[in-house]
């Protein structure tokens, strides 16, 4: 019986991958909000787009089995709105929220796992006069945002307000959404006085090597079929260099890290879904930290998961939108280790030229498991860019696959001057 299902954020990059798992026509795909509709806006109006979903999966003239997504704010949190009418499995909203309003998320993780959080306390950057009761150095960020945008580390006073002026002038474009979702819920007190206009505080709790675990939960069953190595830059250690899978963290660190996410998931009452969940562990002191969870399988992992274990985790996406345990394949791709590479830019500049399709092409014969995603433009100002962090520009990705390490970064030095990116400084 062939499945509808619809997806909140589509895009073509996702759709292939998704049109590839292979489930002999079970799946029919359908957009229901392409993402430059509700990625590329400048302003999210929760109400439009909550009732234009509605009403266009209630006149489908179909059975609608599944409305998943991929993307992180606002589509990981509209999600709940749009699932609860239609009767289908899924957290409800108050579970996304504490999972997602970052203040509210630490206090109940404190009450579970609190020898793995870092101190933190809320910041109201409106405030006659802001203060933060932490010590130098700390993170600063809003309580609600996206690939660490406006998240600033605090070396000094100056960079307090520094920062807090950056904030003031661009966080509405996410609290302003965030704040109609949190009216929608019945959330404790917390997190009604502390909004999406307020920003939080975390000490460091960065050192040593960053691991993130994919999984879901099925009734009340916490999975986890995948752990990421976040690699970041020598030289800009706030900024990643790339994804690897799988991790090459011993496995009794993984399993800390699992025995804590079962505690965290199962006292906030996450069920039914996907997410992923991002650790830190120190070698050296042999400690791990939590740093956040999201509701959501991670995109920017599953041409991983392809060349490793021979599926892309979408299938878990969609195999949990439709009330089904995930069953997912184990070391059957090409490969034994792959890559996200991150291709980036440390200061403003106007780009001049991408790479074409001649110089992917001319990869793809080099390295057939290759695919890159060209970000930016001919003519584009890199301070144009969305949903950047706040120390780099991102103006392109390329995936890899290889059978060891030496073999990835080898093969991304060649690429890399494959793809050439022309941007003059400004």
């Amino acid at each position: 019986m062939t499945r509808n299902i619809f997806i909140v954020g589509s895009d073509p990059f996702n759709l292939k991958q998704m049109r590839a798992l292979h489930t002999s026509g079970e799946y029919r795909l359908h957009s229901l909000i392409a993402t430059r509709d509700i990625k590329c806006r400048d302003h999210f109006d929760v109400r439009k787009f909550l009732d234009r979903a509605l009403d266009r999966l209630h006149r489908f003239p179909g059975p609608v089995d599944a409305v998943v997504g991929y993307w992180d704010f606002p589509v990981s949190t509209i999600l709940p709105l749009l699932r609860a009418p239609l009767g289908q499995p899924g957290p409800d909203l108050e579970t996304v929220l504490k999972c997602e309003h970052k203040y509210l998320s630490r206090l109940l993780q404190s009450q579970v796992v609190p020898e793995l959080l870092p101190r933190f306390t809320p910041v109201n950057p409106f405030a006659s006069e802001p203060h933060c009761i932490l010590p130098f150095p700390f993170w600063l960020k809003p309580v609600k945002s996206v690939c660490s945008h406006l998240g600033f580390l605090i070396t000094s006073p100056e960079e307090f307000q520094n920062s807090l002026n950056v904030i003031r002038r661009n966080i509405f474009r996410y609290a302003e959404p965030f704040n109609e979702f949190l009216a929608l819920a019945d959330l404790p007190e917390e997190a009604r006085e502390v909004n999406g206009s307020f920003c939080i505080a975390e000490s460091l709790i960065s050192e040593g090597r960053q691991c993130t675990l994919e999984g879901f939960v099925h009734n009340g069953e916490v999975v986890i079929y995948g752990a990421v190595d976040s690699i970041r830059s020598d030289r800009h250690p706030s900024c990643f260099t790339r994804y690897q899978y799988p991790s090459l963290l011993p496995k009794t660190v993984l399993q800390r890290m699992k025995e804590a996410t079962v505690r965290v998931l199962e006292h906030i009452g996450y069920n039914g879904a996907p997410f992923n969940i991002e650790f830190y562990w120190n070698p050296d002191t042999d400690t791990i930290r939590l740093l956040e969870i999201n509701t959501r399988i991670s995109k920017s992992h599953s041409p991983l998961f392809q060349l490793v274990d021979g599926r892309s985790n979408h299938v878990v996406m969609i195999e949990s939108g439709l009330g089904r345990r995930p069953e997912f394949p184990h070391r059957r791709g090409r490969f034994n280790l792959a890559a996200k590479f991150m291709l980036r830019k440390f200061r403003d500049g106007v780009v001049r030229a991408v790479p074409g399709e001649r110089a992917t092409a001319g990869l793809k014969t080099v390295y057939p498991e290759a695919e890159v995603l060209v970000q930016v433009e001919p003519g584009q100002h890199l301070s144009s860019l969305r949903e950047q962090d706040s120390y780099s520009y991102e103006v392109g990705v390329l995936y890899l696959g290889g059978n060891s390490e030496e073999e990835l970064l080898e093969k991304f030095r060649t690429a890399r001057n494959i793809l050439p990116f022309v941007i003059d400084p400004t």
